[in-house]
Formats: structure tokens, C-alpha cells, sequence
């Protein structure tokens, strides 16, 4: 069995970012709006009327203070609320694919080998935006690569669903290489009209470029990978091809069908935390002690970037105490809940001081439920 190392890693960062002032500024005049609008039913109490938004509130809740977005104005427009992001020629790249191989790019630099090299594309996140041809092989063929590819969707677990992939087609000598992008339109399905959530989300693509070990000048060893799904509905997207099938006879036109909440992300966030941070902390302590590694020891933790009250709970379990800063790596205040690409974005800006022979772990956990392990351990 081949061993699997993560040669590169590579961002995209789009260049509009929102803070937290603004789009609390803007949900707020939407609010005004909306109470405004239905004032009598307000007063009659059949309606309740809509409270502000505070960036002290999204803080406490959440850790984040800002997000980068592909479409500033579209997101700040109480009218619109949404990114407005034209639909483009199919003979041109698609939005995603872009994305995707502006961090591919990056990664490819940062390898310093020509991507001939690469044998295989995964395309792993969160939403496509369309059924097909893959993203995956349009990425392929804007790089001009060989061999195969595919996208898959384990939302925001598709990172290290993809890493695991990828370090097998490695094991099984598939390929010599593998290149992982992680495009993520978040803003794009986050309903911004809701206040519970309209904070959560960020857009960004990551990608990572996994190598068979007798090939990889340096990088990191991947000691093992695990996977673990359990079904839940407390975070939810019901979009999808069947909508438009579901209308009823003489019924609204699809457009209208896909505006409704539900459609977009949902989720009951207490809930979430209950489950999910008992879950991930015992599947991280468990993964490591099989692979006959200490949980303390860890230098790094790279934890999916959804909510710091989570990362921060989960860093307890994880190494028995409270983790310093370095330990137990937060990046979501600047880019906020980026779904796969978290936990990459993390390990991408943030793995340097290791000495060879050190351990960390990338960890991504989300809907599904799902979560995924990757140990990884310097190379000298």
C-alpha cells in the first residue's frame, strides 16, 4: 500500500469582503421593512414583529466578524439580499470551476510540478451548480489534465471525504496524484433574511494536491483517515431537481418555488451543537488512539470553521485542557463558515512551526450528519 502525503495546498480568496456593521446595517432596514409593511397585522398580533440583528449578537453567537463574498452589492441591497451572479455561456468557465482553479493554481505553485502530473480532479463541496458535466472535469480540462474525474457532495464534510478519496486512489496506485478543490459559493444558499443565520456564511475555494510518498519531495504523511455519517434533518437544504415537480397543477412557476426558505439552508442550530460536538471529540479520540497517538500531543488541531463555541469545546475534549491560540486554529472570524473549505483554509494558512516527526489533525464536520478525520504527521 502506497502512502499518501499532502504535497500542496492553495487558496482563492475573493477580493469584496462584508463586516459584520454592514450586514447587520442591511438586514436591519430589510426588518424595518418588513414591520413597516405588515404594521396591522403586527398590531393585531397575528404577526410578530421581526427584531434587529446586533454585531454583538453575531459575536457571541458565532466568532465571526467578517466574510469574503463574490458580490458585496447584491448581499447589502435590502431589495435583494442575495449575490448577483450572472448566469454565464456554457462555453464559458462556470463560476465554480473558476474558482476552483484559481486555488488549484496556488496549490500547483506552491508543489512546483507540472499538473500532467496530476492523474486525477475531485471536485468536494458543499453545492454544485449543476447536476452536470462535472465541475470536477471542467476543471480538469481548464488545467489540462489527464485521466479522470468526479465531484461529490458530503456538504460541509466534503473536504475530508475528499481527502480520504484521494489518499486511497494513492494506497491502490490509482494515480501517482491527486488534485482535491473545494469551490464554495456559500453566500449563494444562506438565507440573508434570516437573523438566526444571516451571518453564517463566506465564499472561498481551496484545493489540495495529495502525492504517493516515493514520489513527494516533502509535504505531510497522512497516518489515517476516517468517515462517519449519521442522519439528521437539524441542518437542511431542500433544493433541488424535483421542485419543480412538486408544484401543483396550475401552480406558482419554479422560480417562485425555489425562493421559499426551505430551499435554502436551514438549520436548528442548538440542536446541532448538542449532537455534533460529543460526537466529533469522541470520533477524533478514538481515530487517534487506534492510530496509537495521543490526543494531547497533538500540535495542531485544523477544525472545521463553523462556530467558534464549537472549535473551542471540541479543542477541550480533544486535548484535556484549554488549547492556546496556535493549538487550536480559528480563522473563521475573517472568513466565517466557508462549509469544506474550512478546516483547509486553516491548515493552509496556519501549519507552520512543525518540526518533523509532528502530528496534527484535519477535522471537518457538518450536515449529514458528517464528519471526517485526517491525522497527519510532518515529513522530514
Amino acid at each position: 500500500m502506497t502512502q499518501a502525503v499532502i504535497a500542496a495546498t492553495g487558496l482563492f480568496t475573493p477580493e469584496q469582503s462584508i463586516s459584520n456593521e454592514e450586514l447587520v446595517a442591511a438586514y436591519n432596514a430589510w426588518a424595518d421593512r418588513f414591520n413597516a409593511d405588515h404594521a396591522a397585522d403586527i398590531a393585531a398580533g397575528e404577526m410578530e414583529a421581526l427584531t434587529h440583528s446586533s454585531v454583538e449578537f453575531i459575536e457571541k453567537a458565532s466568532g465571526i466578524k467578517q466574510r469574503f463574498v463574490l458580490d458585496k452589492a447584491g448581499v447589502l441591497d435590502p431589495e435583494r439580499m442575495t449575490p448577483h451572479l450572472p448566469e454565464r455561456p456554457n462555453e464559458d468557465l462556470s463560476v465554480l470551476a473558476e474558482m476552483a482553479v484559481k486555488a488549484a493554481r496556488d496549490a500547483l505553485a506552491r508543489w512546483g510540478k507540472p499538473a500532467s502530473e496530476i492523474g486525477a480532479v475531485i471536485c468536494a463541496a458543499s453545492n454544485m451548480q449543476r447536476p452536470y458535466p462535472a465541475m470536477a472535469i471542467e476543471v480538469q480540462q481548464a488545467l489540462g489534465i489527464e485521466g479522470f474525474a468526479f465531484d461529490m457532495n458530503v456538504a460541509c464534510s466534503s473536504a475530508t471525504f475528499g481527502l480520504k478519496t484521494a489518499a486511497d486512489f494513492i494506497a491502490s496506485g490509482s494515480v501517482k496524484a491527486v488534485l482535491m478543490v473545494n469551490p464554495e459559493i456559500c453566500s449563494a444558499h444562506l438565507n440573508f433574511r434570516d437573523r438566526d443565520s444571516h451571518f453564517i456564511f463566506g465564499d472561498v475555494a481551496t484545493a489540495v494536491i495529495v502525492e504517493a510518498a516515493d514520489q513527494a519531495v516533502d509535504g505531510w504523511e497522512i497516518l489515517g483517515t476516517r468517515l462517519k455519517t449519521v442522519f439528521s434533518n437539524n441542518i437542511r437544504n431542500n433544493f433541488g431537481f424535483l421542485n419543480k415537480a412538486a408544484l401543483p397543477t396550475g401552480g406558482a412557476e419554479p422560480a417562485a418555488a425555489t425562493g421559499l426558505t426551505d430551499k435554502m439552508f436551514v438549520q436548528q442550530g442548538r440542536k446541532v451543537f448538542k449532537d455534533v460536538v460529543p460526537m466529533v471529540a469522541e470520533m477524533i479520540v478514538d481515530h487517534a488512539r487506534d492510530l496509537g497517538l495521543d490526543p494531547a500531543t497533538l500540535k495542531r488541531l485544523w477544525l472545521h470553521q463553523a462556530n467558534i463555541n464549537m472549535n473551542e469545546l471540541i479543542g477541550r475534549k480533544v486535548l484535556g485542557r484549554e488549547p492556546t491560540a496556535e493549538e487550536n486554529v480559528i480563522i473563521l472570524d475573517d472568513y466565517a463558515n466557508t462549509s469544506s473549505a474550512g478546516s483547509i483554509i486553516a491548515f493552509h494558512l496556519h501549519h507552520d512551526g512543525f518540526a518533523p516527526g509532528d502530528t496534527g489533525l484535519i477535522c471537518s464536520f457538518g450536515a449529514g450528519y458528517s464528519a471526517g478525520t485526517v491525522f497527519v504527521r510532518k515529513r522530514a
